[in-house]
């Protein structure tokens, strides 16, 4: 068996304290990884980056160039994160107080987003904070994500509405667990890869 190999951080990569990153994990440059977040194990975070205050990434994950990720955010094991995908923190956001005064940190109402284990989401999508996105879920590109999202379903638009399931390789199937998936063969409800 091989040794884990430790995490690379690009030079131009920019993590600040009390971070956690995994072995195998690869921070590219012009990343911003903010204190207190946690990033799993043989992690790609793309260049641009951005991974906020106690986010947390598990293994495996992909998270590609110019994402936005706040937080207020929880992603699994084999996320996909499109590139130029935000993940919004605050529903209803001020710079301000009512009286003009600079909006401190303490009077941000951060919401809690969740992002299950090998969901994708797409390019450019906005996922709204609070929402719950289902394992191998797929979010579309360009998606605005409003509500919760259930495992293996396809979502596209503004808003993004349900339009079909996938199977956990991506394959649209009608319905997951009710046939056998045309792209691996395997039963449409994704479990031969959790196995």
């Amino acid at each position: 068996m091989t040794e884990p190999q430790p995490p690379f951080l690009h030079p131009l990569a920019l993590v600040e304290e009390d971070v956690e990153i995994g072995p195998g994990t690869k921070v590219w440059a012009h990343a911003h990884i903010r204190r207190g977040s946690r990033i799993g194990s043989d992690c790609i975070i793309g260049s641009g980056a951005t991974v906020d205050l106690g986010v947390v990434l598990g293994d495996r994950c992909k998270v590609q160039n110019a994402a936005l990720l706040y937080s207020g955010l929880r992603i699994g094991d084999g996320v996909f994160i499109g590139p130029a995908a935000v993940f919004t923190n605050d529903r209803f956001p001020r710079a301000v107080t009512p009286d003009g005064s600079l909006r401190t940190e303490a009077q941000w109402e951060h919401g809690a987003t969740v992002v299950e284990n090998g969901a994708s989401v797409g390019a450019n999508a906005t996922v709204v904070t609070g929402v719950r996105i289902g394992a191998w879920a797929m979010i579309g590109a360009g998606a605005v994500v409003t509500r919760d999202v259930e495992a293996h379903a396809l979502v596209l638009g503004v808003p993004a509405r349900p339009v079909g399931w996938v199977c956990a390789c991506g394959a649209r199937v009608d319905r997951p667990g009710m046939m056998r998936c045309p792209a691996c063969d395997e039963p449409g409800s994704g479990d031969h890869r959790d196995r």
